[in-house]
């Protein structure tokens, strides 16, 4: 089974963490199922971007990005080339070493920096 590693995130994974992953599932519900509350809040329907993780390692074996996610991920805050809304992006069968951004775009809004 493939695995995720979340580099470290000082709110919701201060020391990292080493997920199995199971092919075909969201990172976002890969993350959820493991206690790392990381924000969705168009609850996984790629409305919306505070689900934005960069891959930094593994990226070419997901799926490409569709032009609805792609779209979304114009408005992501800290956008990479290596970015993905973990909602829409199913791990395949490698592992994957992912980080959270610091900051989401529901945090930069409201000001919590």
């Amino acid at each position: 089974m493939p695995k995720i590693i979340v580099l470290p995130h000082a709110g919701l994974c201060p020391e990292g963490a080493v997920l199995d992953a199971p092919t075909g599932e969201s990172i976002c519900d890969v993350l959820l199922d493991n206690d790392i509350e990381i924000e969705h809040a168009c609850e996984k329907s790629c409305a919306c971007t505070t689900c934005h993780v960069v891959i930094r390692e593994g990226f070419a074996s997901l799926d490409p990005s569709d032009e609805l996610e792609d779209d979304m991920l114009d408005k992501a805050w800290g956008l990479t080339p290596l970015s993905r809304l973990s909602c829409q992006a199913l791990v395949g069968e490698q592992d994957l070493v992912i980080e959270i951004p610091k900051y989401s775009i529901n945090m930069v809004k409201e000001g919590s920096h």
